[in-house]
């Protein structure tokens, strides 16, 4: 009988993040000396494809605590007896790693953080630049004391703040950069003004055809932002920015035989350029056996749903899928340019996505 494989540990995972190249030596340190566990709580959930199964026993709560996995910390906002959503986690550490990479802090610098959570990132951040340069907002009062406590316990002091991430801090002043750890479905121009010009923002964003992916900004003299996409990352949305996963379907369904493989539709390149075509257009997604079945909805009542290898359905008003498949032609056209090759400008008067030069920008479809 072959023995059990060892049971995962912290400094092993800091090992294996710094073996795939997302820590520096410097961040390594920062990493070692905050082990997760001291801000996990004792009742946590596992994120499954549909459900959030609970952690039962302290092996299984180590296990996951000492893994590159999420661990979620609070259902339903803390309301008892609801669906059983998720709406507060630590994050992958290997997200966390590559989020404070990009941040790139330097020694006196000052941060500003938008979602204390458990307050890991907090203590990562007080242990590399020091408690005073550090500060951090979480709306929820239950969740924002529990990481005041374990922070506490842990002998860091940042200033922390209970109230909401979008609006600005009063008093704070300016700060040299911001990172956001719950998604945003566009950035607050507010948040910009608390950001001095050169300083840069890393957040993730949720956008309306499925894509969560992380933005890199800096800010310019002007007060505007620009910077690139850097890959996807899929974080519980600021309670403010939360939205119906889809629109109400309405209106008869028509069939038509399969086009496009739906499957296509879930390259995140693809479904930044697509958000950016088809503002208002929903998505969501499911991997199946065979690829993938899509939800689209908009405004409108147009909706349309598919499955690979299977005919499309489409609802209400239009032809939402055929408009879908127009895009998808446009991109392939561009070259598929992946997610990388797109970026966004942040101003007084809203969000642009554009592909490979800021000049590019991403129109409408009909604009």
């Amino acid at each position: 009988m072959s023995a059990a494989p060892p049971a995962p540990t912290y400094p092993a995972l800091v090992r294996e993040l710094a073996d795939r190249g997302l820590l520096d030596s410097r961040w390594r340190q920062v990493f070692e000396a905050v082990p997760r566990g001291r801000f996990v709580p004792a009742d946590v959930w596992r994120q499954l494809p549909d459900r959030c199964e609970p952690v039962v026993g302290t092996e299984a709560w180590s296990a996951l605590v000492n893994s590159d996995e999420p661990v979620v910390t609070q259902l339903d906002d803390g309301a008892v007896g609801g669906p059983g959503v998720a709406t507060s986690s630590n994050s992958m550490p290997s997200m966390v790693a590559r989020m404070l990479t990009l941040l790139d802090v330097q020694d006196g610098q000052r941060v500003l953080e938008i979602g204390t959570g458990t307050g890991y990132v907090a203590a990562l951040l007080c242990e590399r630049l020091g408690d005073d340069l550090v500060h951090s907002v979480e709306l929820d009062p239950v969740v924002a004391r529990q990481a005041a406590e374990a922070l506490a316990q842990a002998g860091y002091r940042p200033r922390l703040r209970v109230g909401d991430g979008e609006q600005p801090w009063p008093g704070l002043g300016s700060v040299e950069r911001l990172i956001a750890t719950c998604a945003l479905r566009y950035v607050p121009y507010a948040l910009l003004r608390q950001v001095r010009p050169g300083g840069l923002v890393v957040a993730p964003l949720a956008r309306e055809f499925w894509s969560g992916a992380l933005v890199r900004l800096r800010v310019r003299d002007d007060g505007t932002a620009v910077g690139p996409f850097c890959g996807g990352a899929t974080y519980m949305p600021m309670r403010a920015h939360r939205v119906p996963d889809l629109h109400e379907v309405r209106g008869r369904g028509r069939a038509r035989a399969v086009g496009l493989d739906p499957a296509r539709l879930l390259d995140l390149g693809f479904a930044l350029y697509a958000g950016a075509r088809l503002p208002g257009v929903r998505l969501i997604h499911r991997t199946t056996a065979d690829g993938a079945r899509v939800w689209v909805t908009r405004e409108d009542g147009g909706a349309a749903t598919a499955a690979t290898g299977e005919e499309v359905w489409q609802h209400g008003p239009g032809f939402l899928w055929e408009e879908i498949e127009q895009v998808w032609w446009e991109y392939e056209s561009a070259g598929r340019p992946d997610a990388e090759h797109f970026g966004l400008t942040v101003t007084s008067r809203g969000q642009r996505v554009w592909l490979r030069d800021p000049d590019e920008v991403i129109r409408p479809a009909g604009a």
